[in-house]
């Protein structure tokens, strides 16, 4: 059986700890493409070079062009400038925007049949224009932010009670920013309800901190932003997708009518297996609930306006 090929478009922090963690994972050769001369070239030789070590068998190359990418089974796209102290995720429209359109037009040359994964921010709006642009179906683009905001907010949860991460289960609704709707309601420690463990004020900072919890890293990091979390958000979303394991993640795509939304990409949990989204989860919500859906909504299409597409 031929192996799969992952593209990893970016060959900054988060591309390379992305190729890391596929790589020691074994889930397919990789190809790390970036447009600076000699960085996705040495870095993936450094990373070959630990497989003797670690034990893994991926093919693990870098390179310049697009060449090489030819025939990916999954693309993820880091490319773009990261945030720095002060910016926000919607500061970086502009420059990324260029970026992600040029990208997506080299990978849909190459590999018509891949399914992309995003994690240039601001992430809703990167996802729908690279929905739009790539002309694919809306099963096969799809954004990386609801799985990291879960693991910040699981962080904290087992930061704050001395429970394993293991045990910790949650779900979140919303854009990828400060209008993240976390759902309490649907977190539960080994099936127990958060809120058996933990009173409303308590969870309600937690929520706080999740929604800032991009922004915390970037004021300690002051010279770029998060890359472990992210990147291991996108390869477990590429290990979902390339063993067909099913697994419900809450993950960036385009709606059609779901949660009352149209023509906006919006984090949702759905199914993951080999064609990418197999099905969209729509939970029942409170009224409370729904009016911050709506929030974040707003806060997205105001964002996805500004690309005057």
């Amino acid at each position: 059986m031929a192996r799969k090929k992952i593209s990893i478009i970016g060959a900054g922090f988060v591309g390379a700890t992305a190729a890391h963690w596929a790589a020691a994972k074994e889930l397919g050769d990789i190809v790390l493409v970036d447009i600076l001369e000699g960085i996705p070239q040495g870095k993936a030789l450094d990373l070959f070079e630990a497989s003797p070590i670690e034990g893994f068998d991926a093919k693990v190359i870098g390179t310049n062009t697009y060449e090489e990418t030819k025939g990916s089974d999954i693309v993820i796209i880091t490319s773009g400038v990261p945030r720095k102290p002060g910016m926000s995720r919607e500061d970086l429209l502009d420059i990324n925007r260029k970026i992600i359109e040029s990208v997506v037009a080299e990978v849909m040359a190459k590999s018509p049949n891949a399914i992309l994964l995003m994690v240039t921010n601001p992430l809703d709006t990167m996802t729908y224009l690279a929905f739009k642009k790539s002309g694919l179906p809306r099963e096969r683009v799809i954004g990386m932010a609801g799985v990291l905001d879960t693991a910040r907010y699981r962080a904290f949860i087992a930061m704050e009670l001395g429970v394993s991460v293991e045990d910790i289960q949650a779900v979140l609704l919303g854009g990828h920013g400060d209008e993240m709707v976390p759902l309490p309601r649907y977190t539960t420690i080994s099936g127990i309800p958060l809120s058996q463990f933990l009173p409303k004020d308590k969870i309600d900072k937690l929520v706080d901190r999740t929604r800032k919890g991009g922004g915390e890293i970037v004021n300690l990091l002051k010279t770029g932003s998060a890359f472990y979390a992210p990147s291991a958000g996108a390869v477990q979303m590429a290990e979902a997708i390339l063993k067909d394991k099913k697994r419900i993640l809450p993950c960036c795509v385009y709606l059609k009518g779901e949660y009352g939304l149209n023509d906006i990409c919006f984090g949702v949990p759905v199914k993951l297996g080999e064609t990418g989204v197999e099905s969209i989860i729509e939970l029942e919500l409170t009224g409370e609930e729904k009016v911050l859906v709506a929030k974040s909504a707003e806060s997205v299409k105001k964002s996805i306006l500004e690309l005057k597409l």
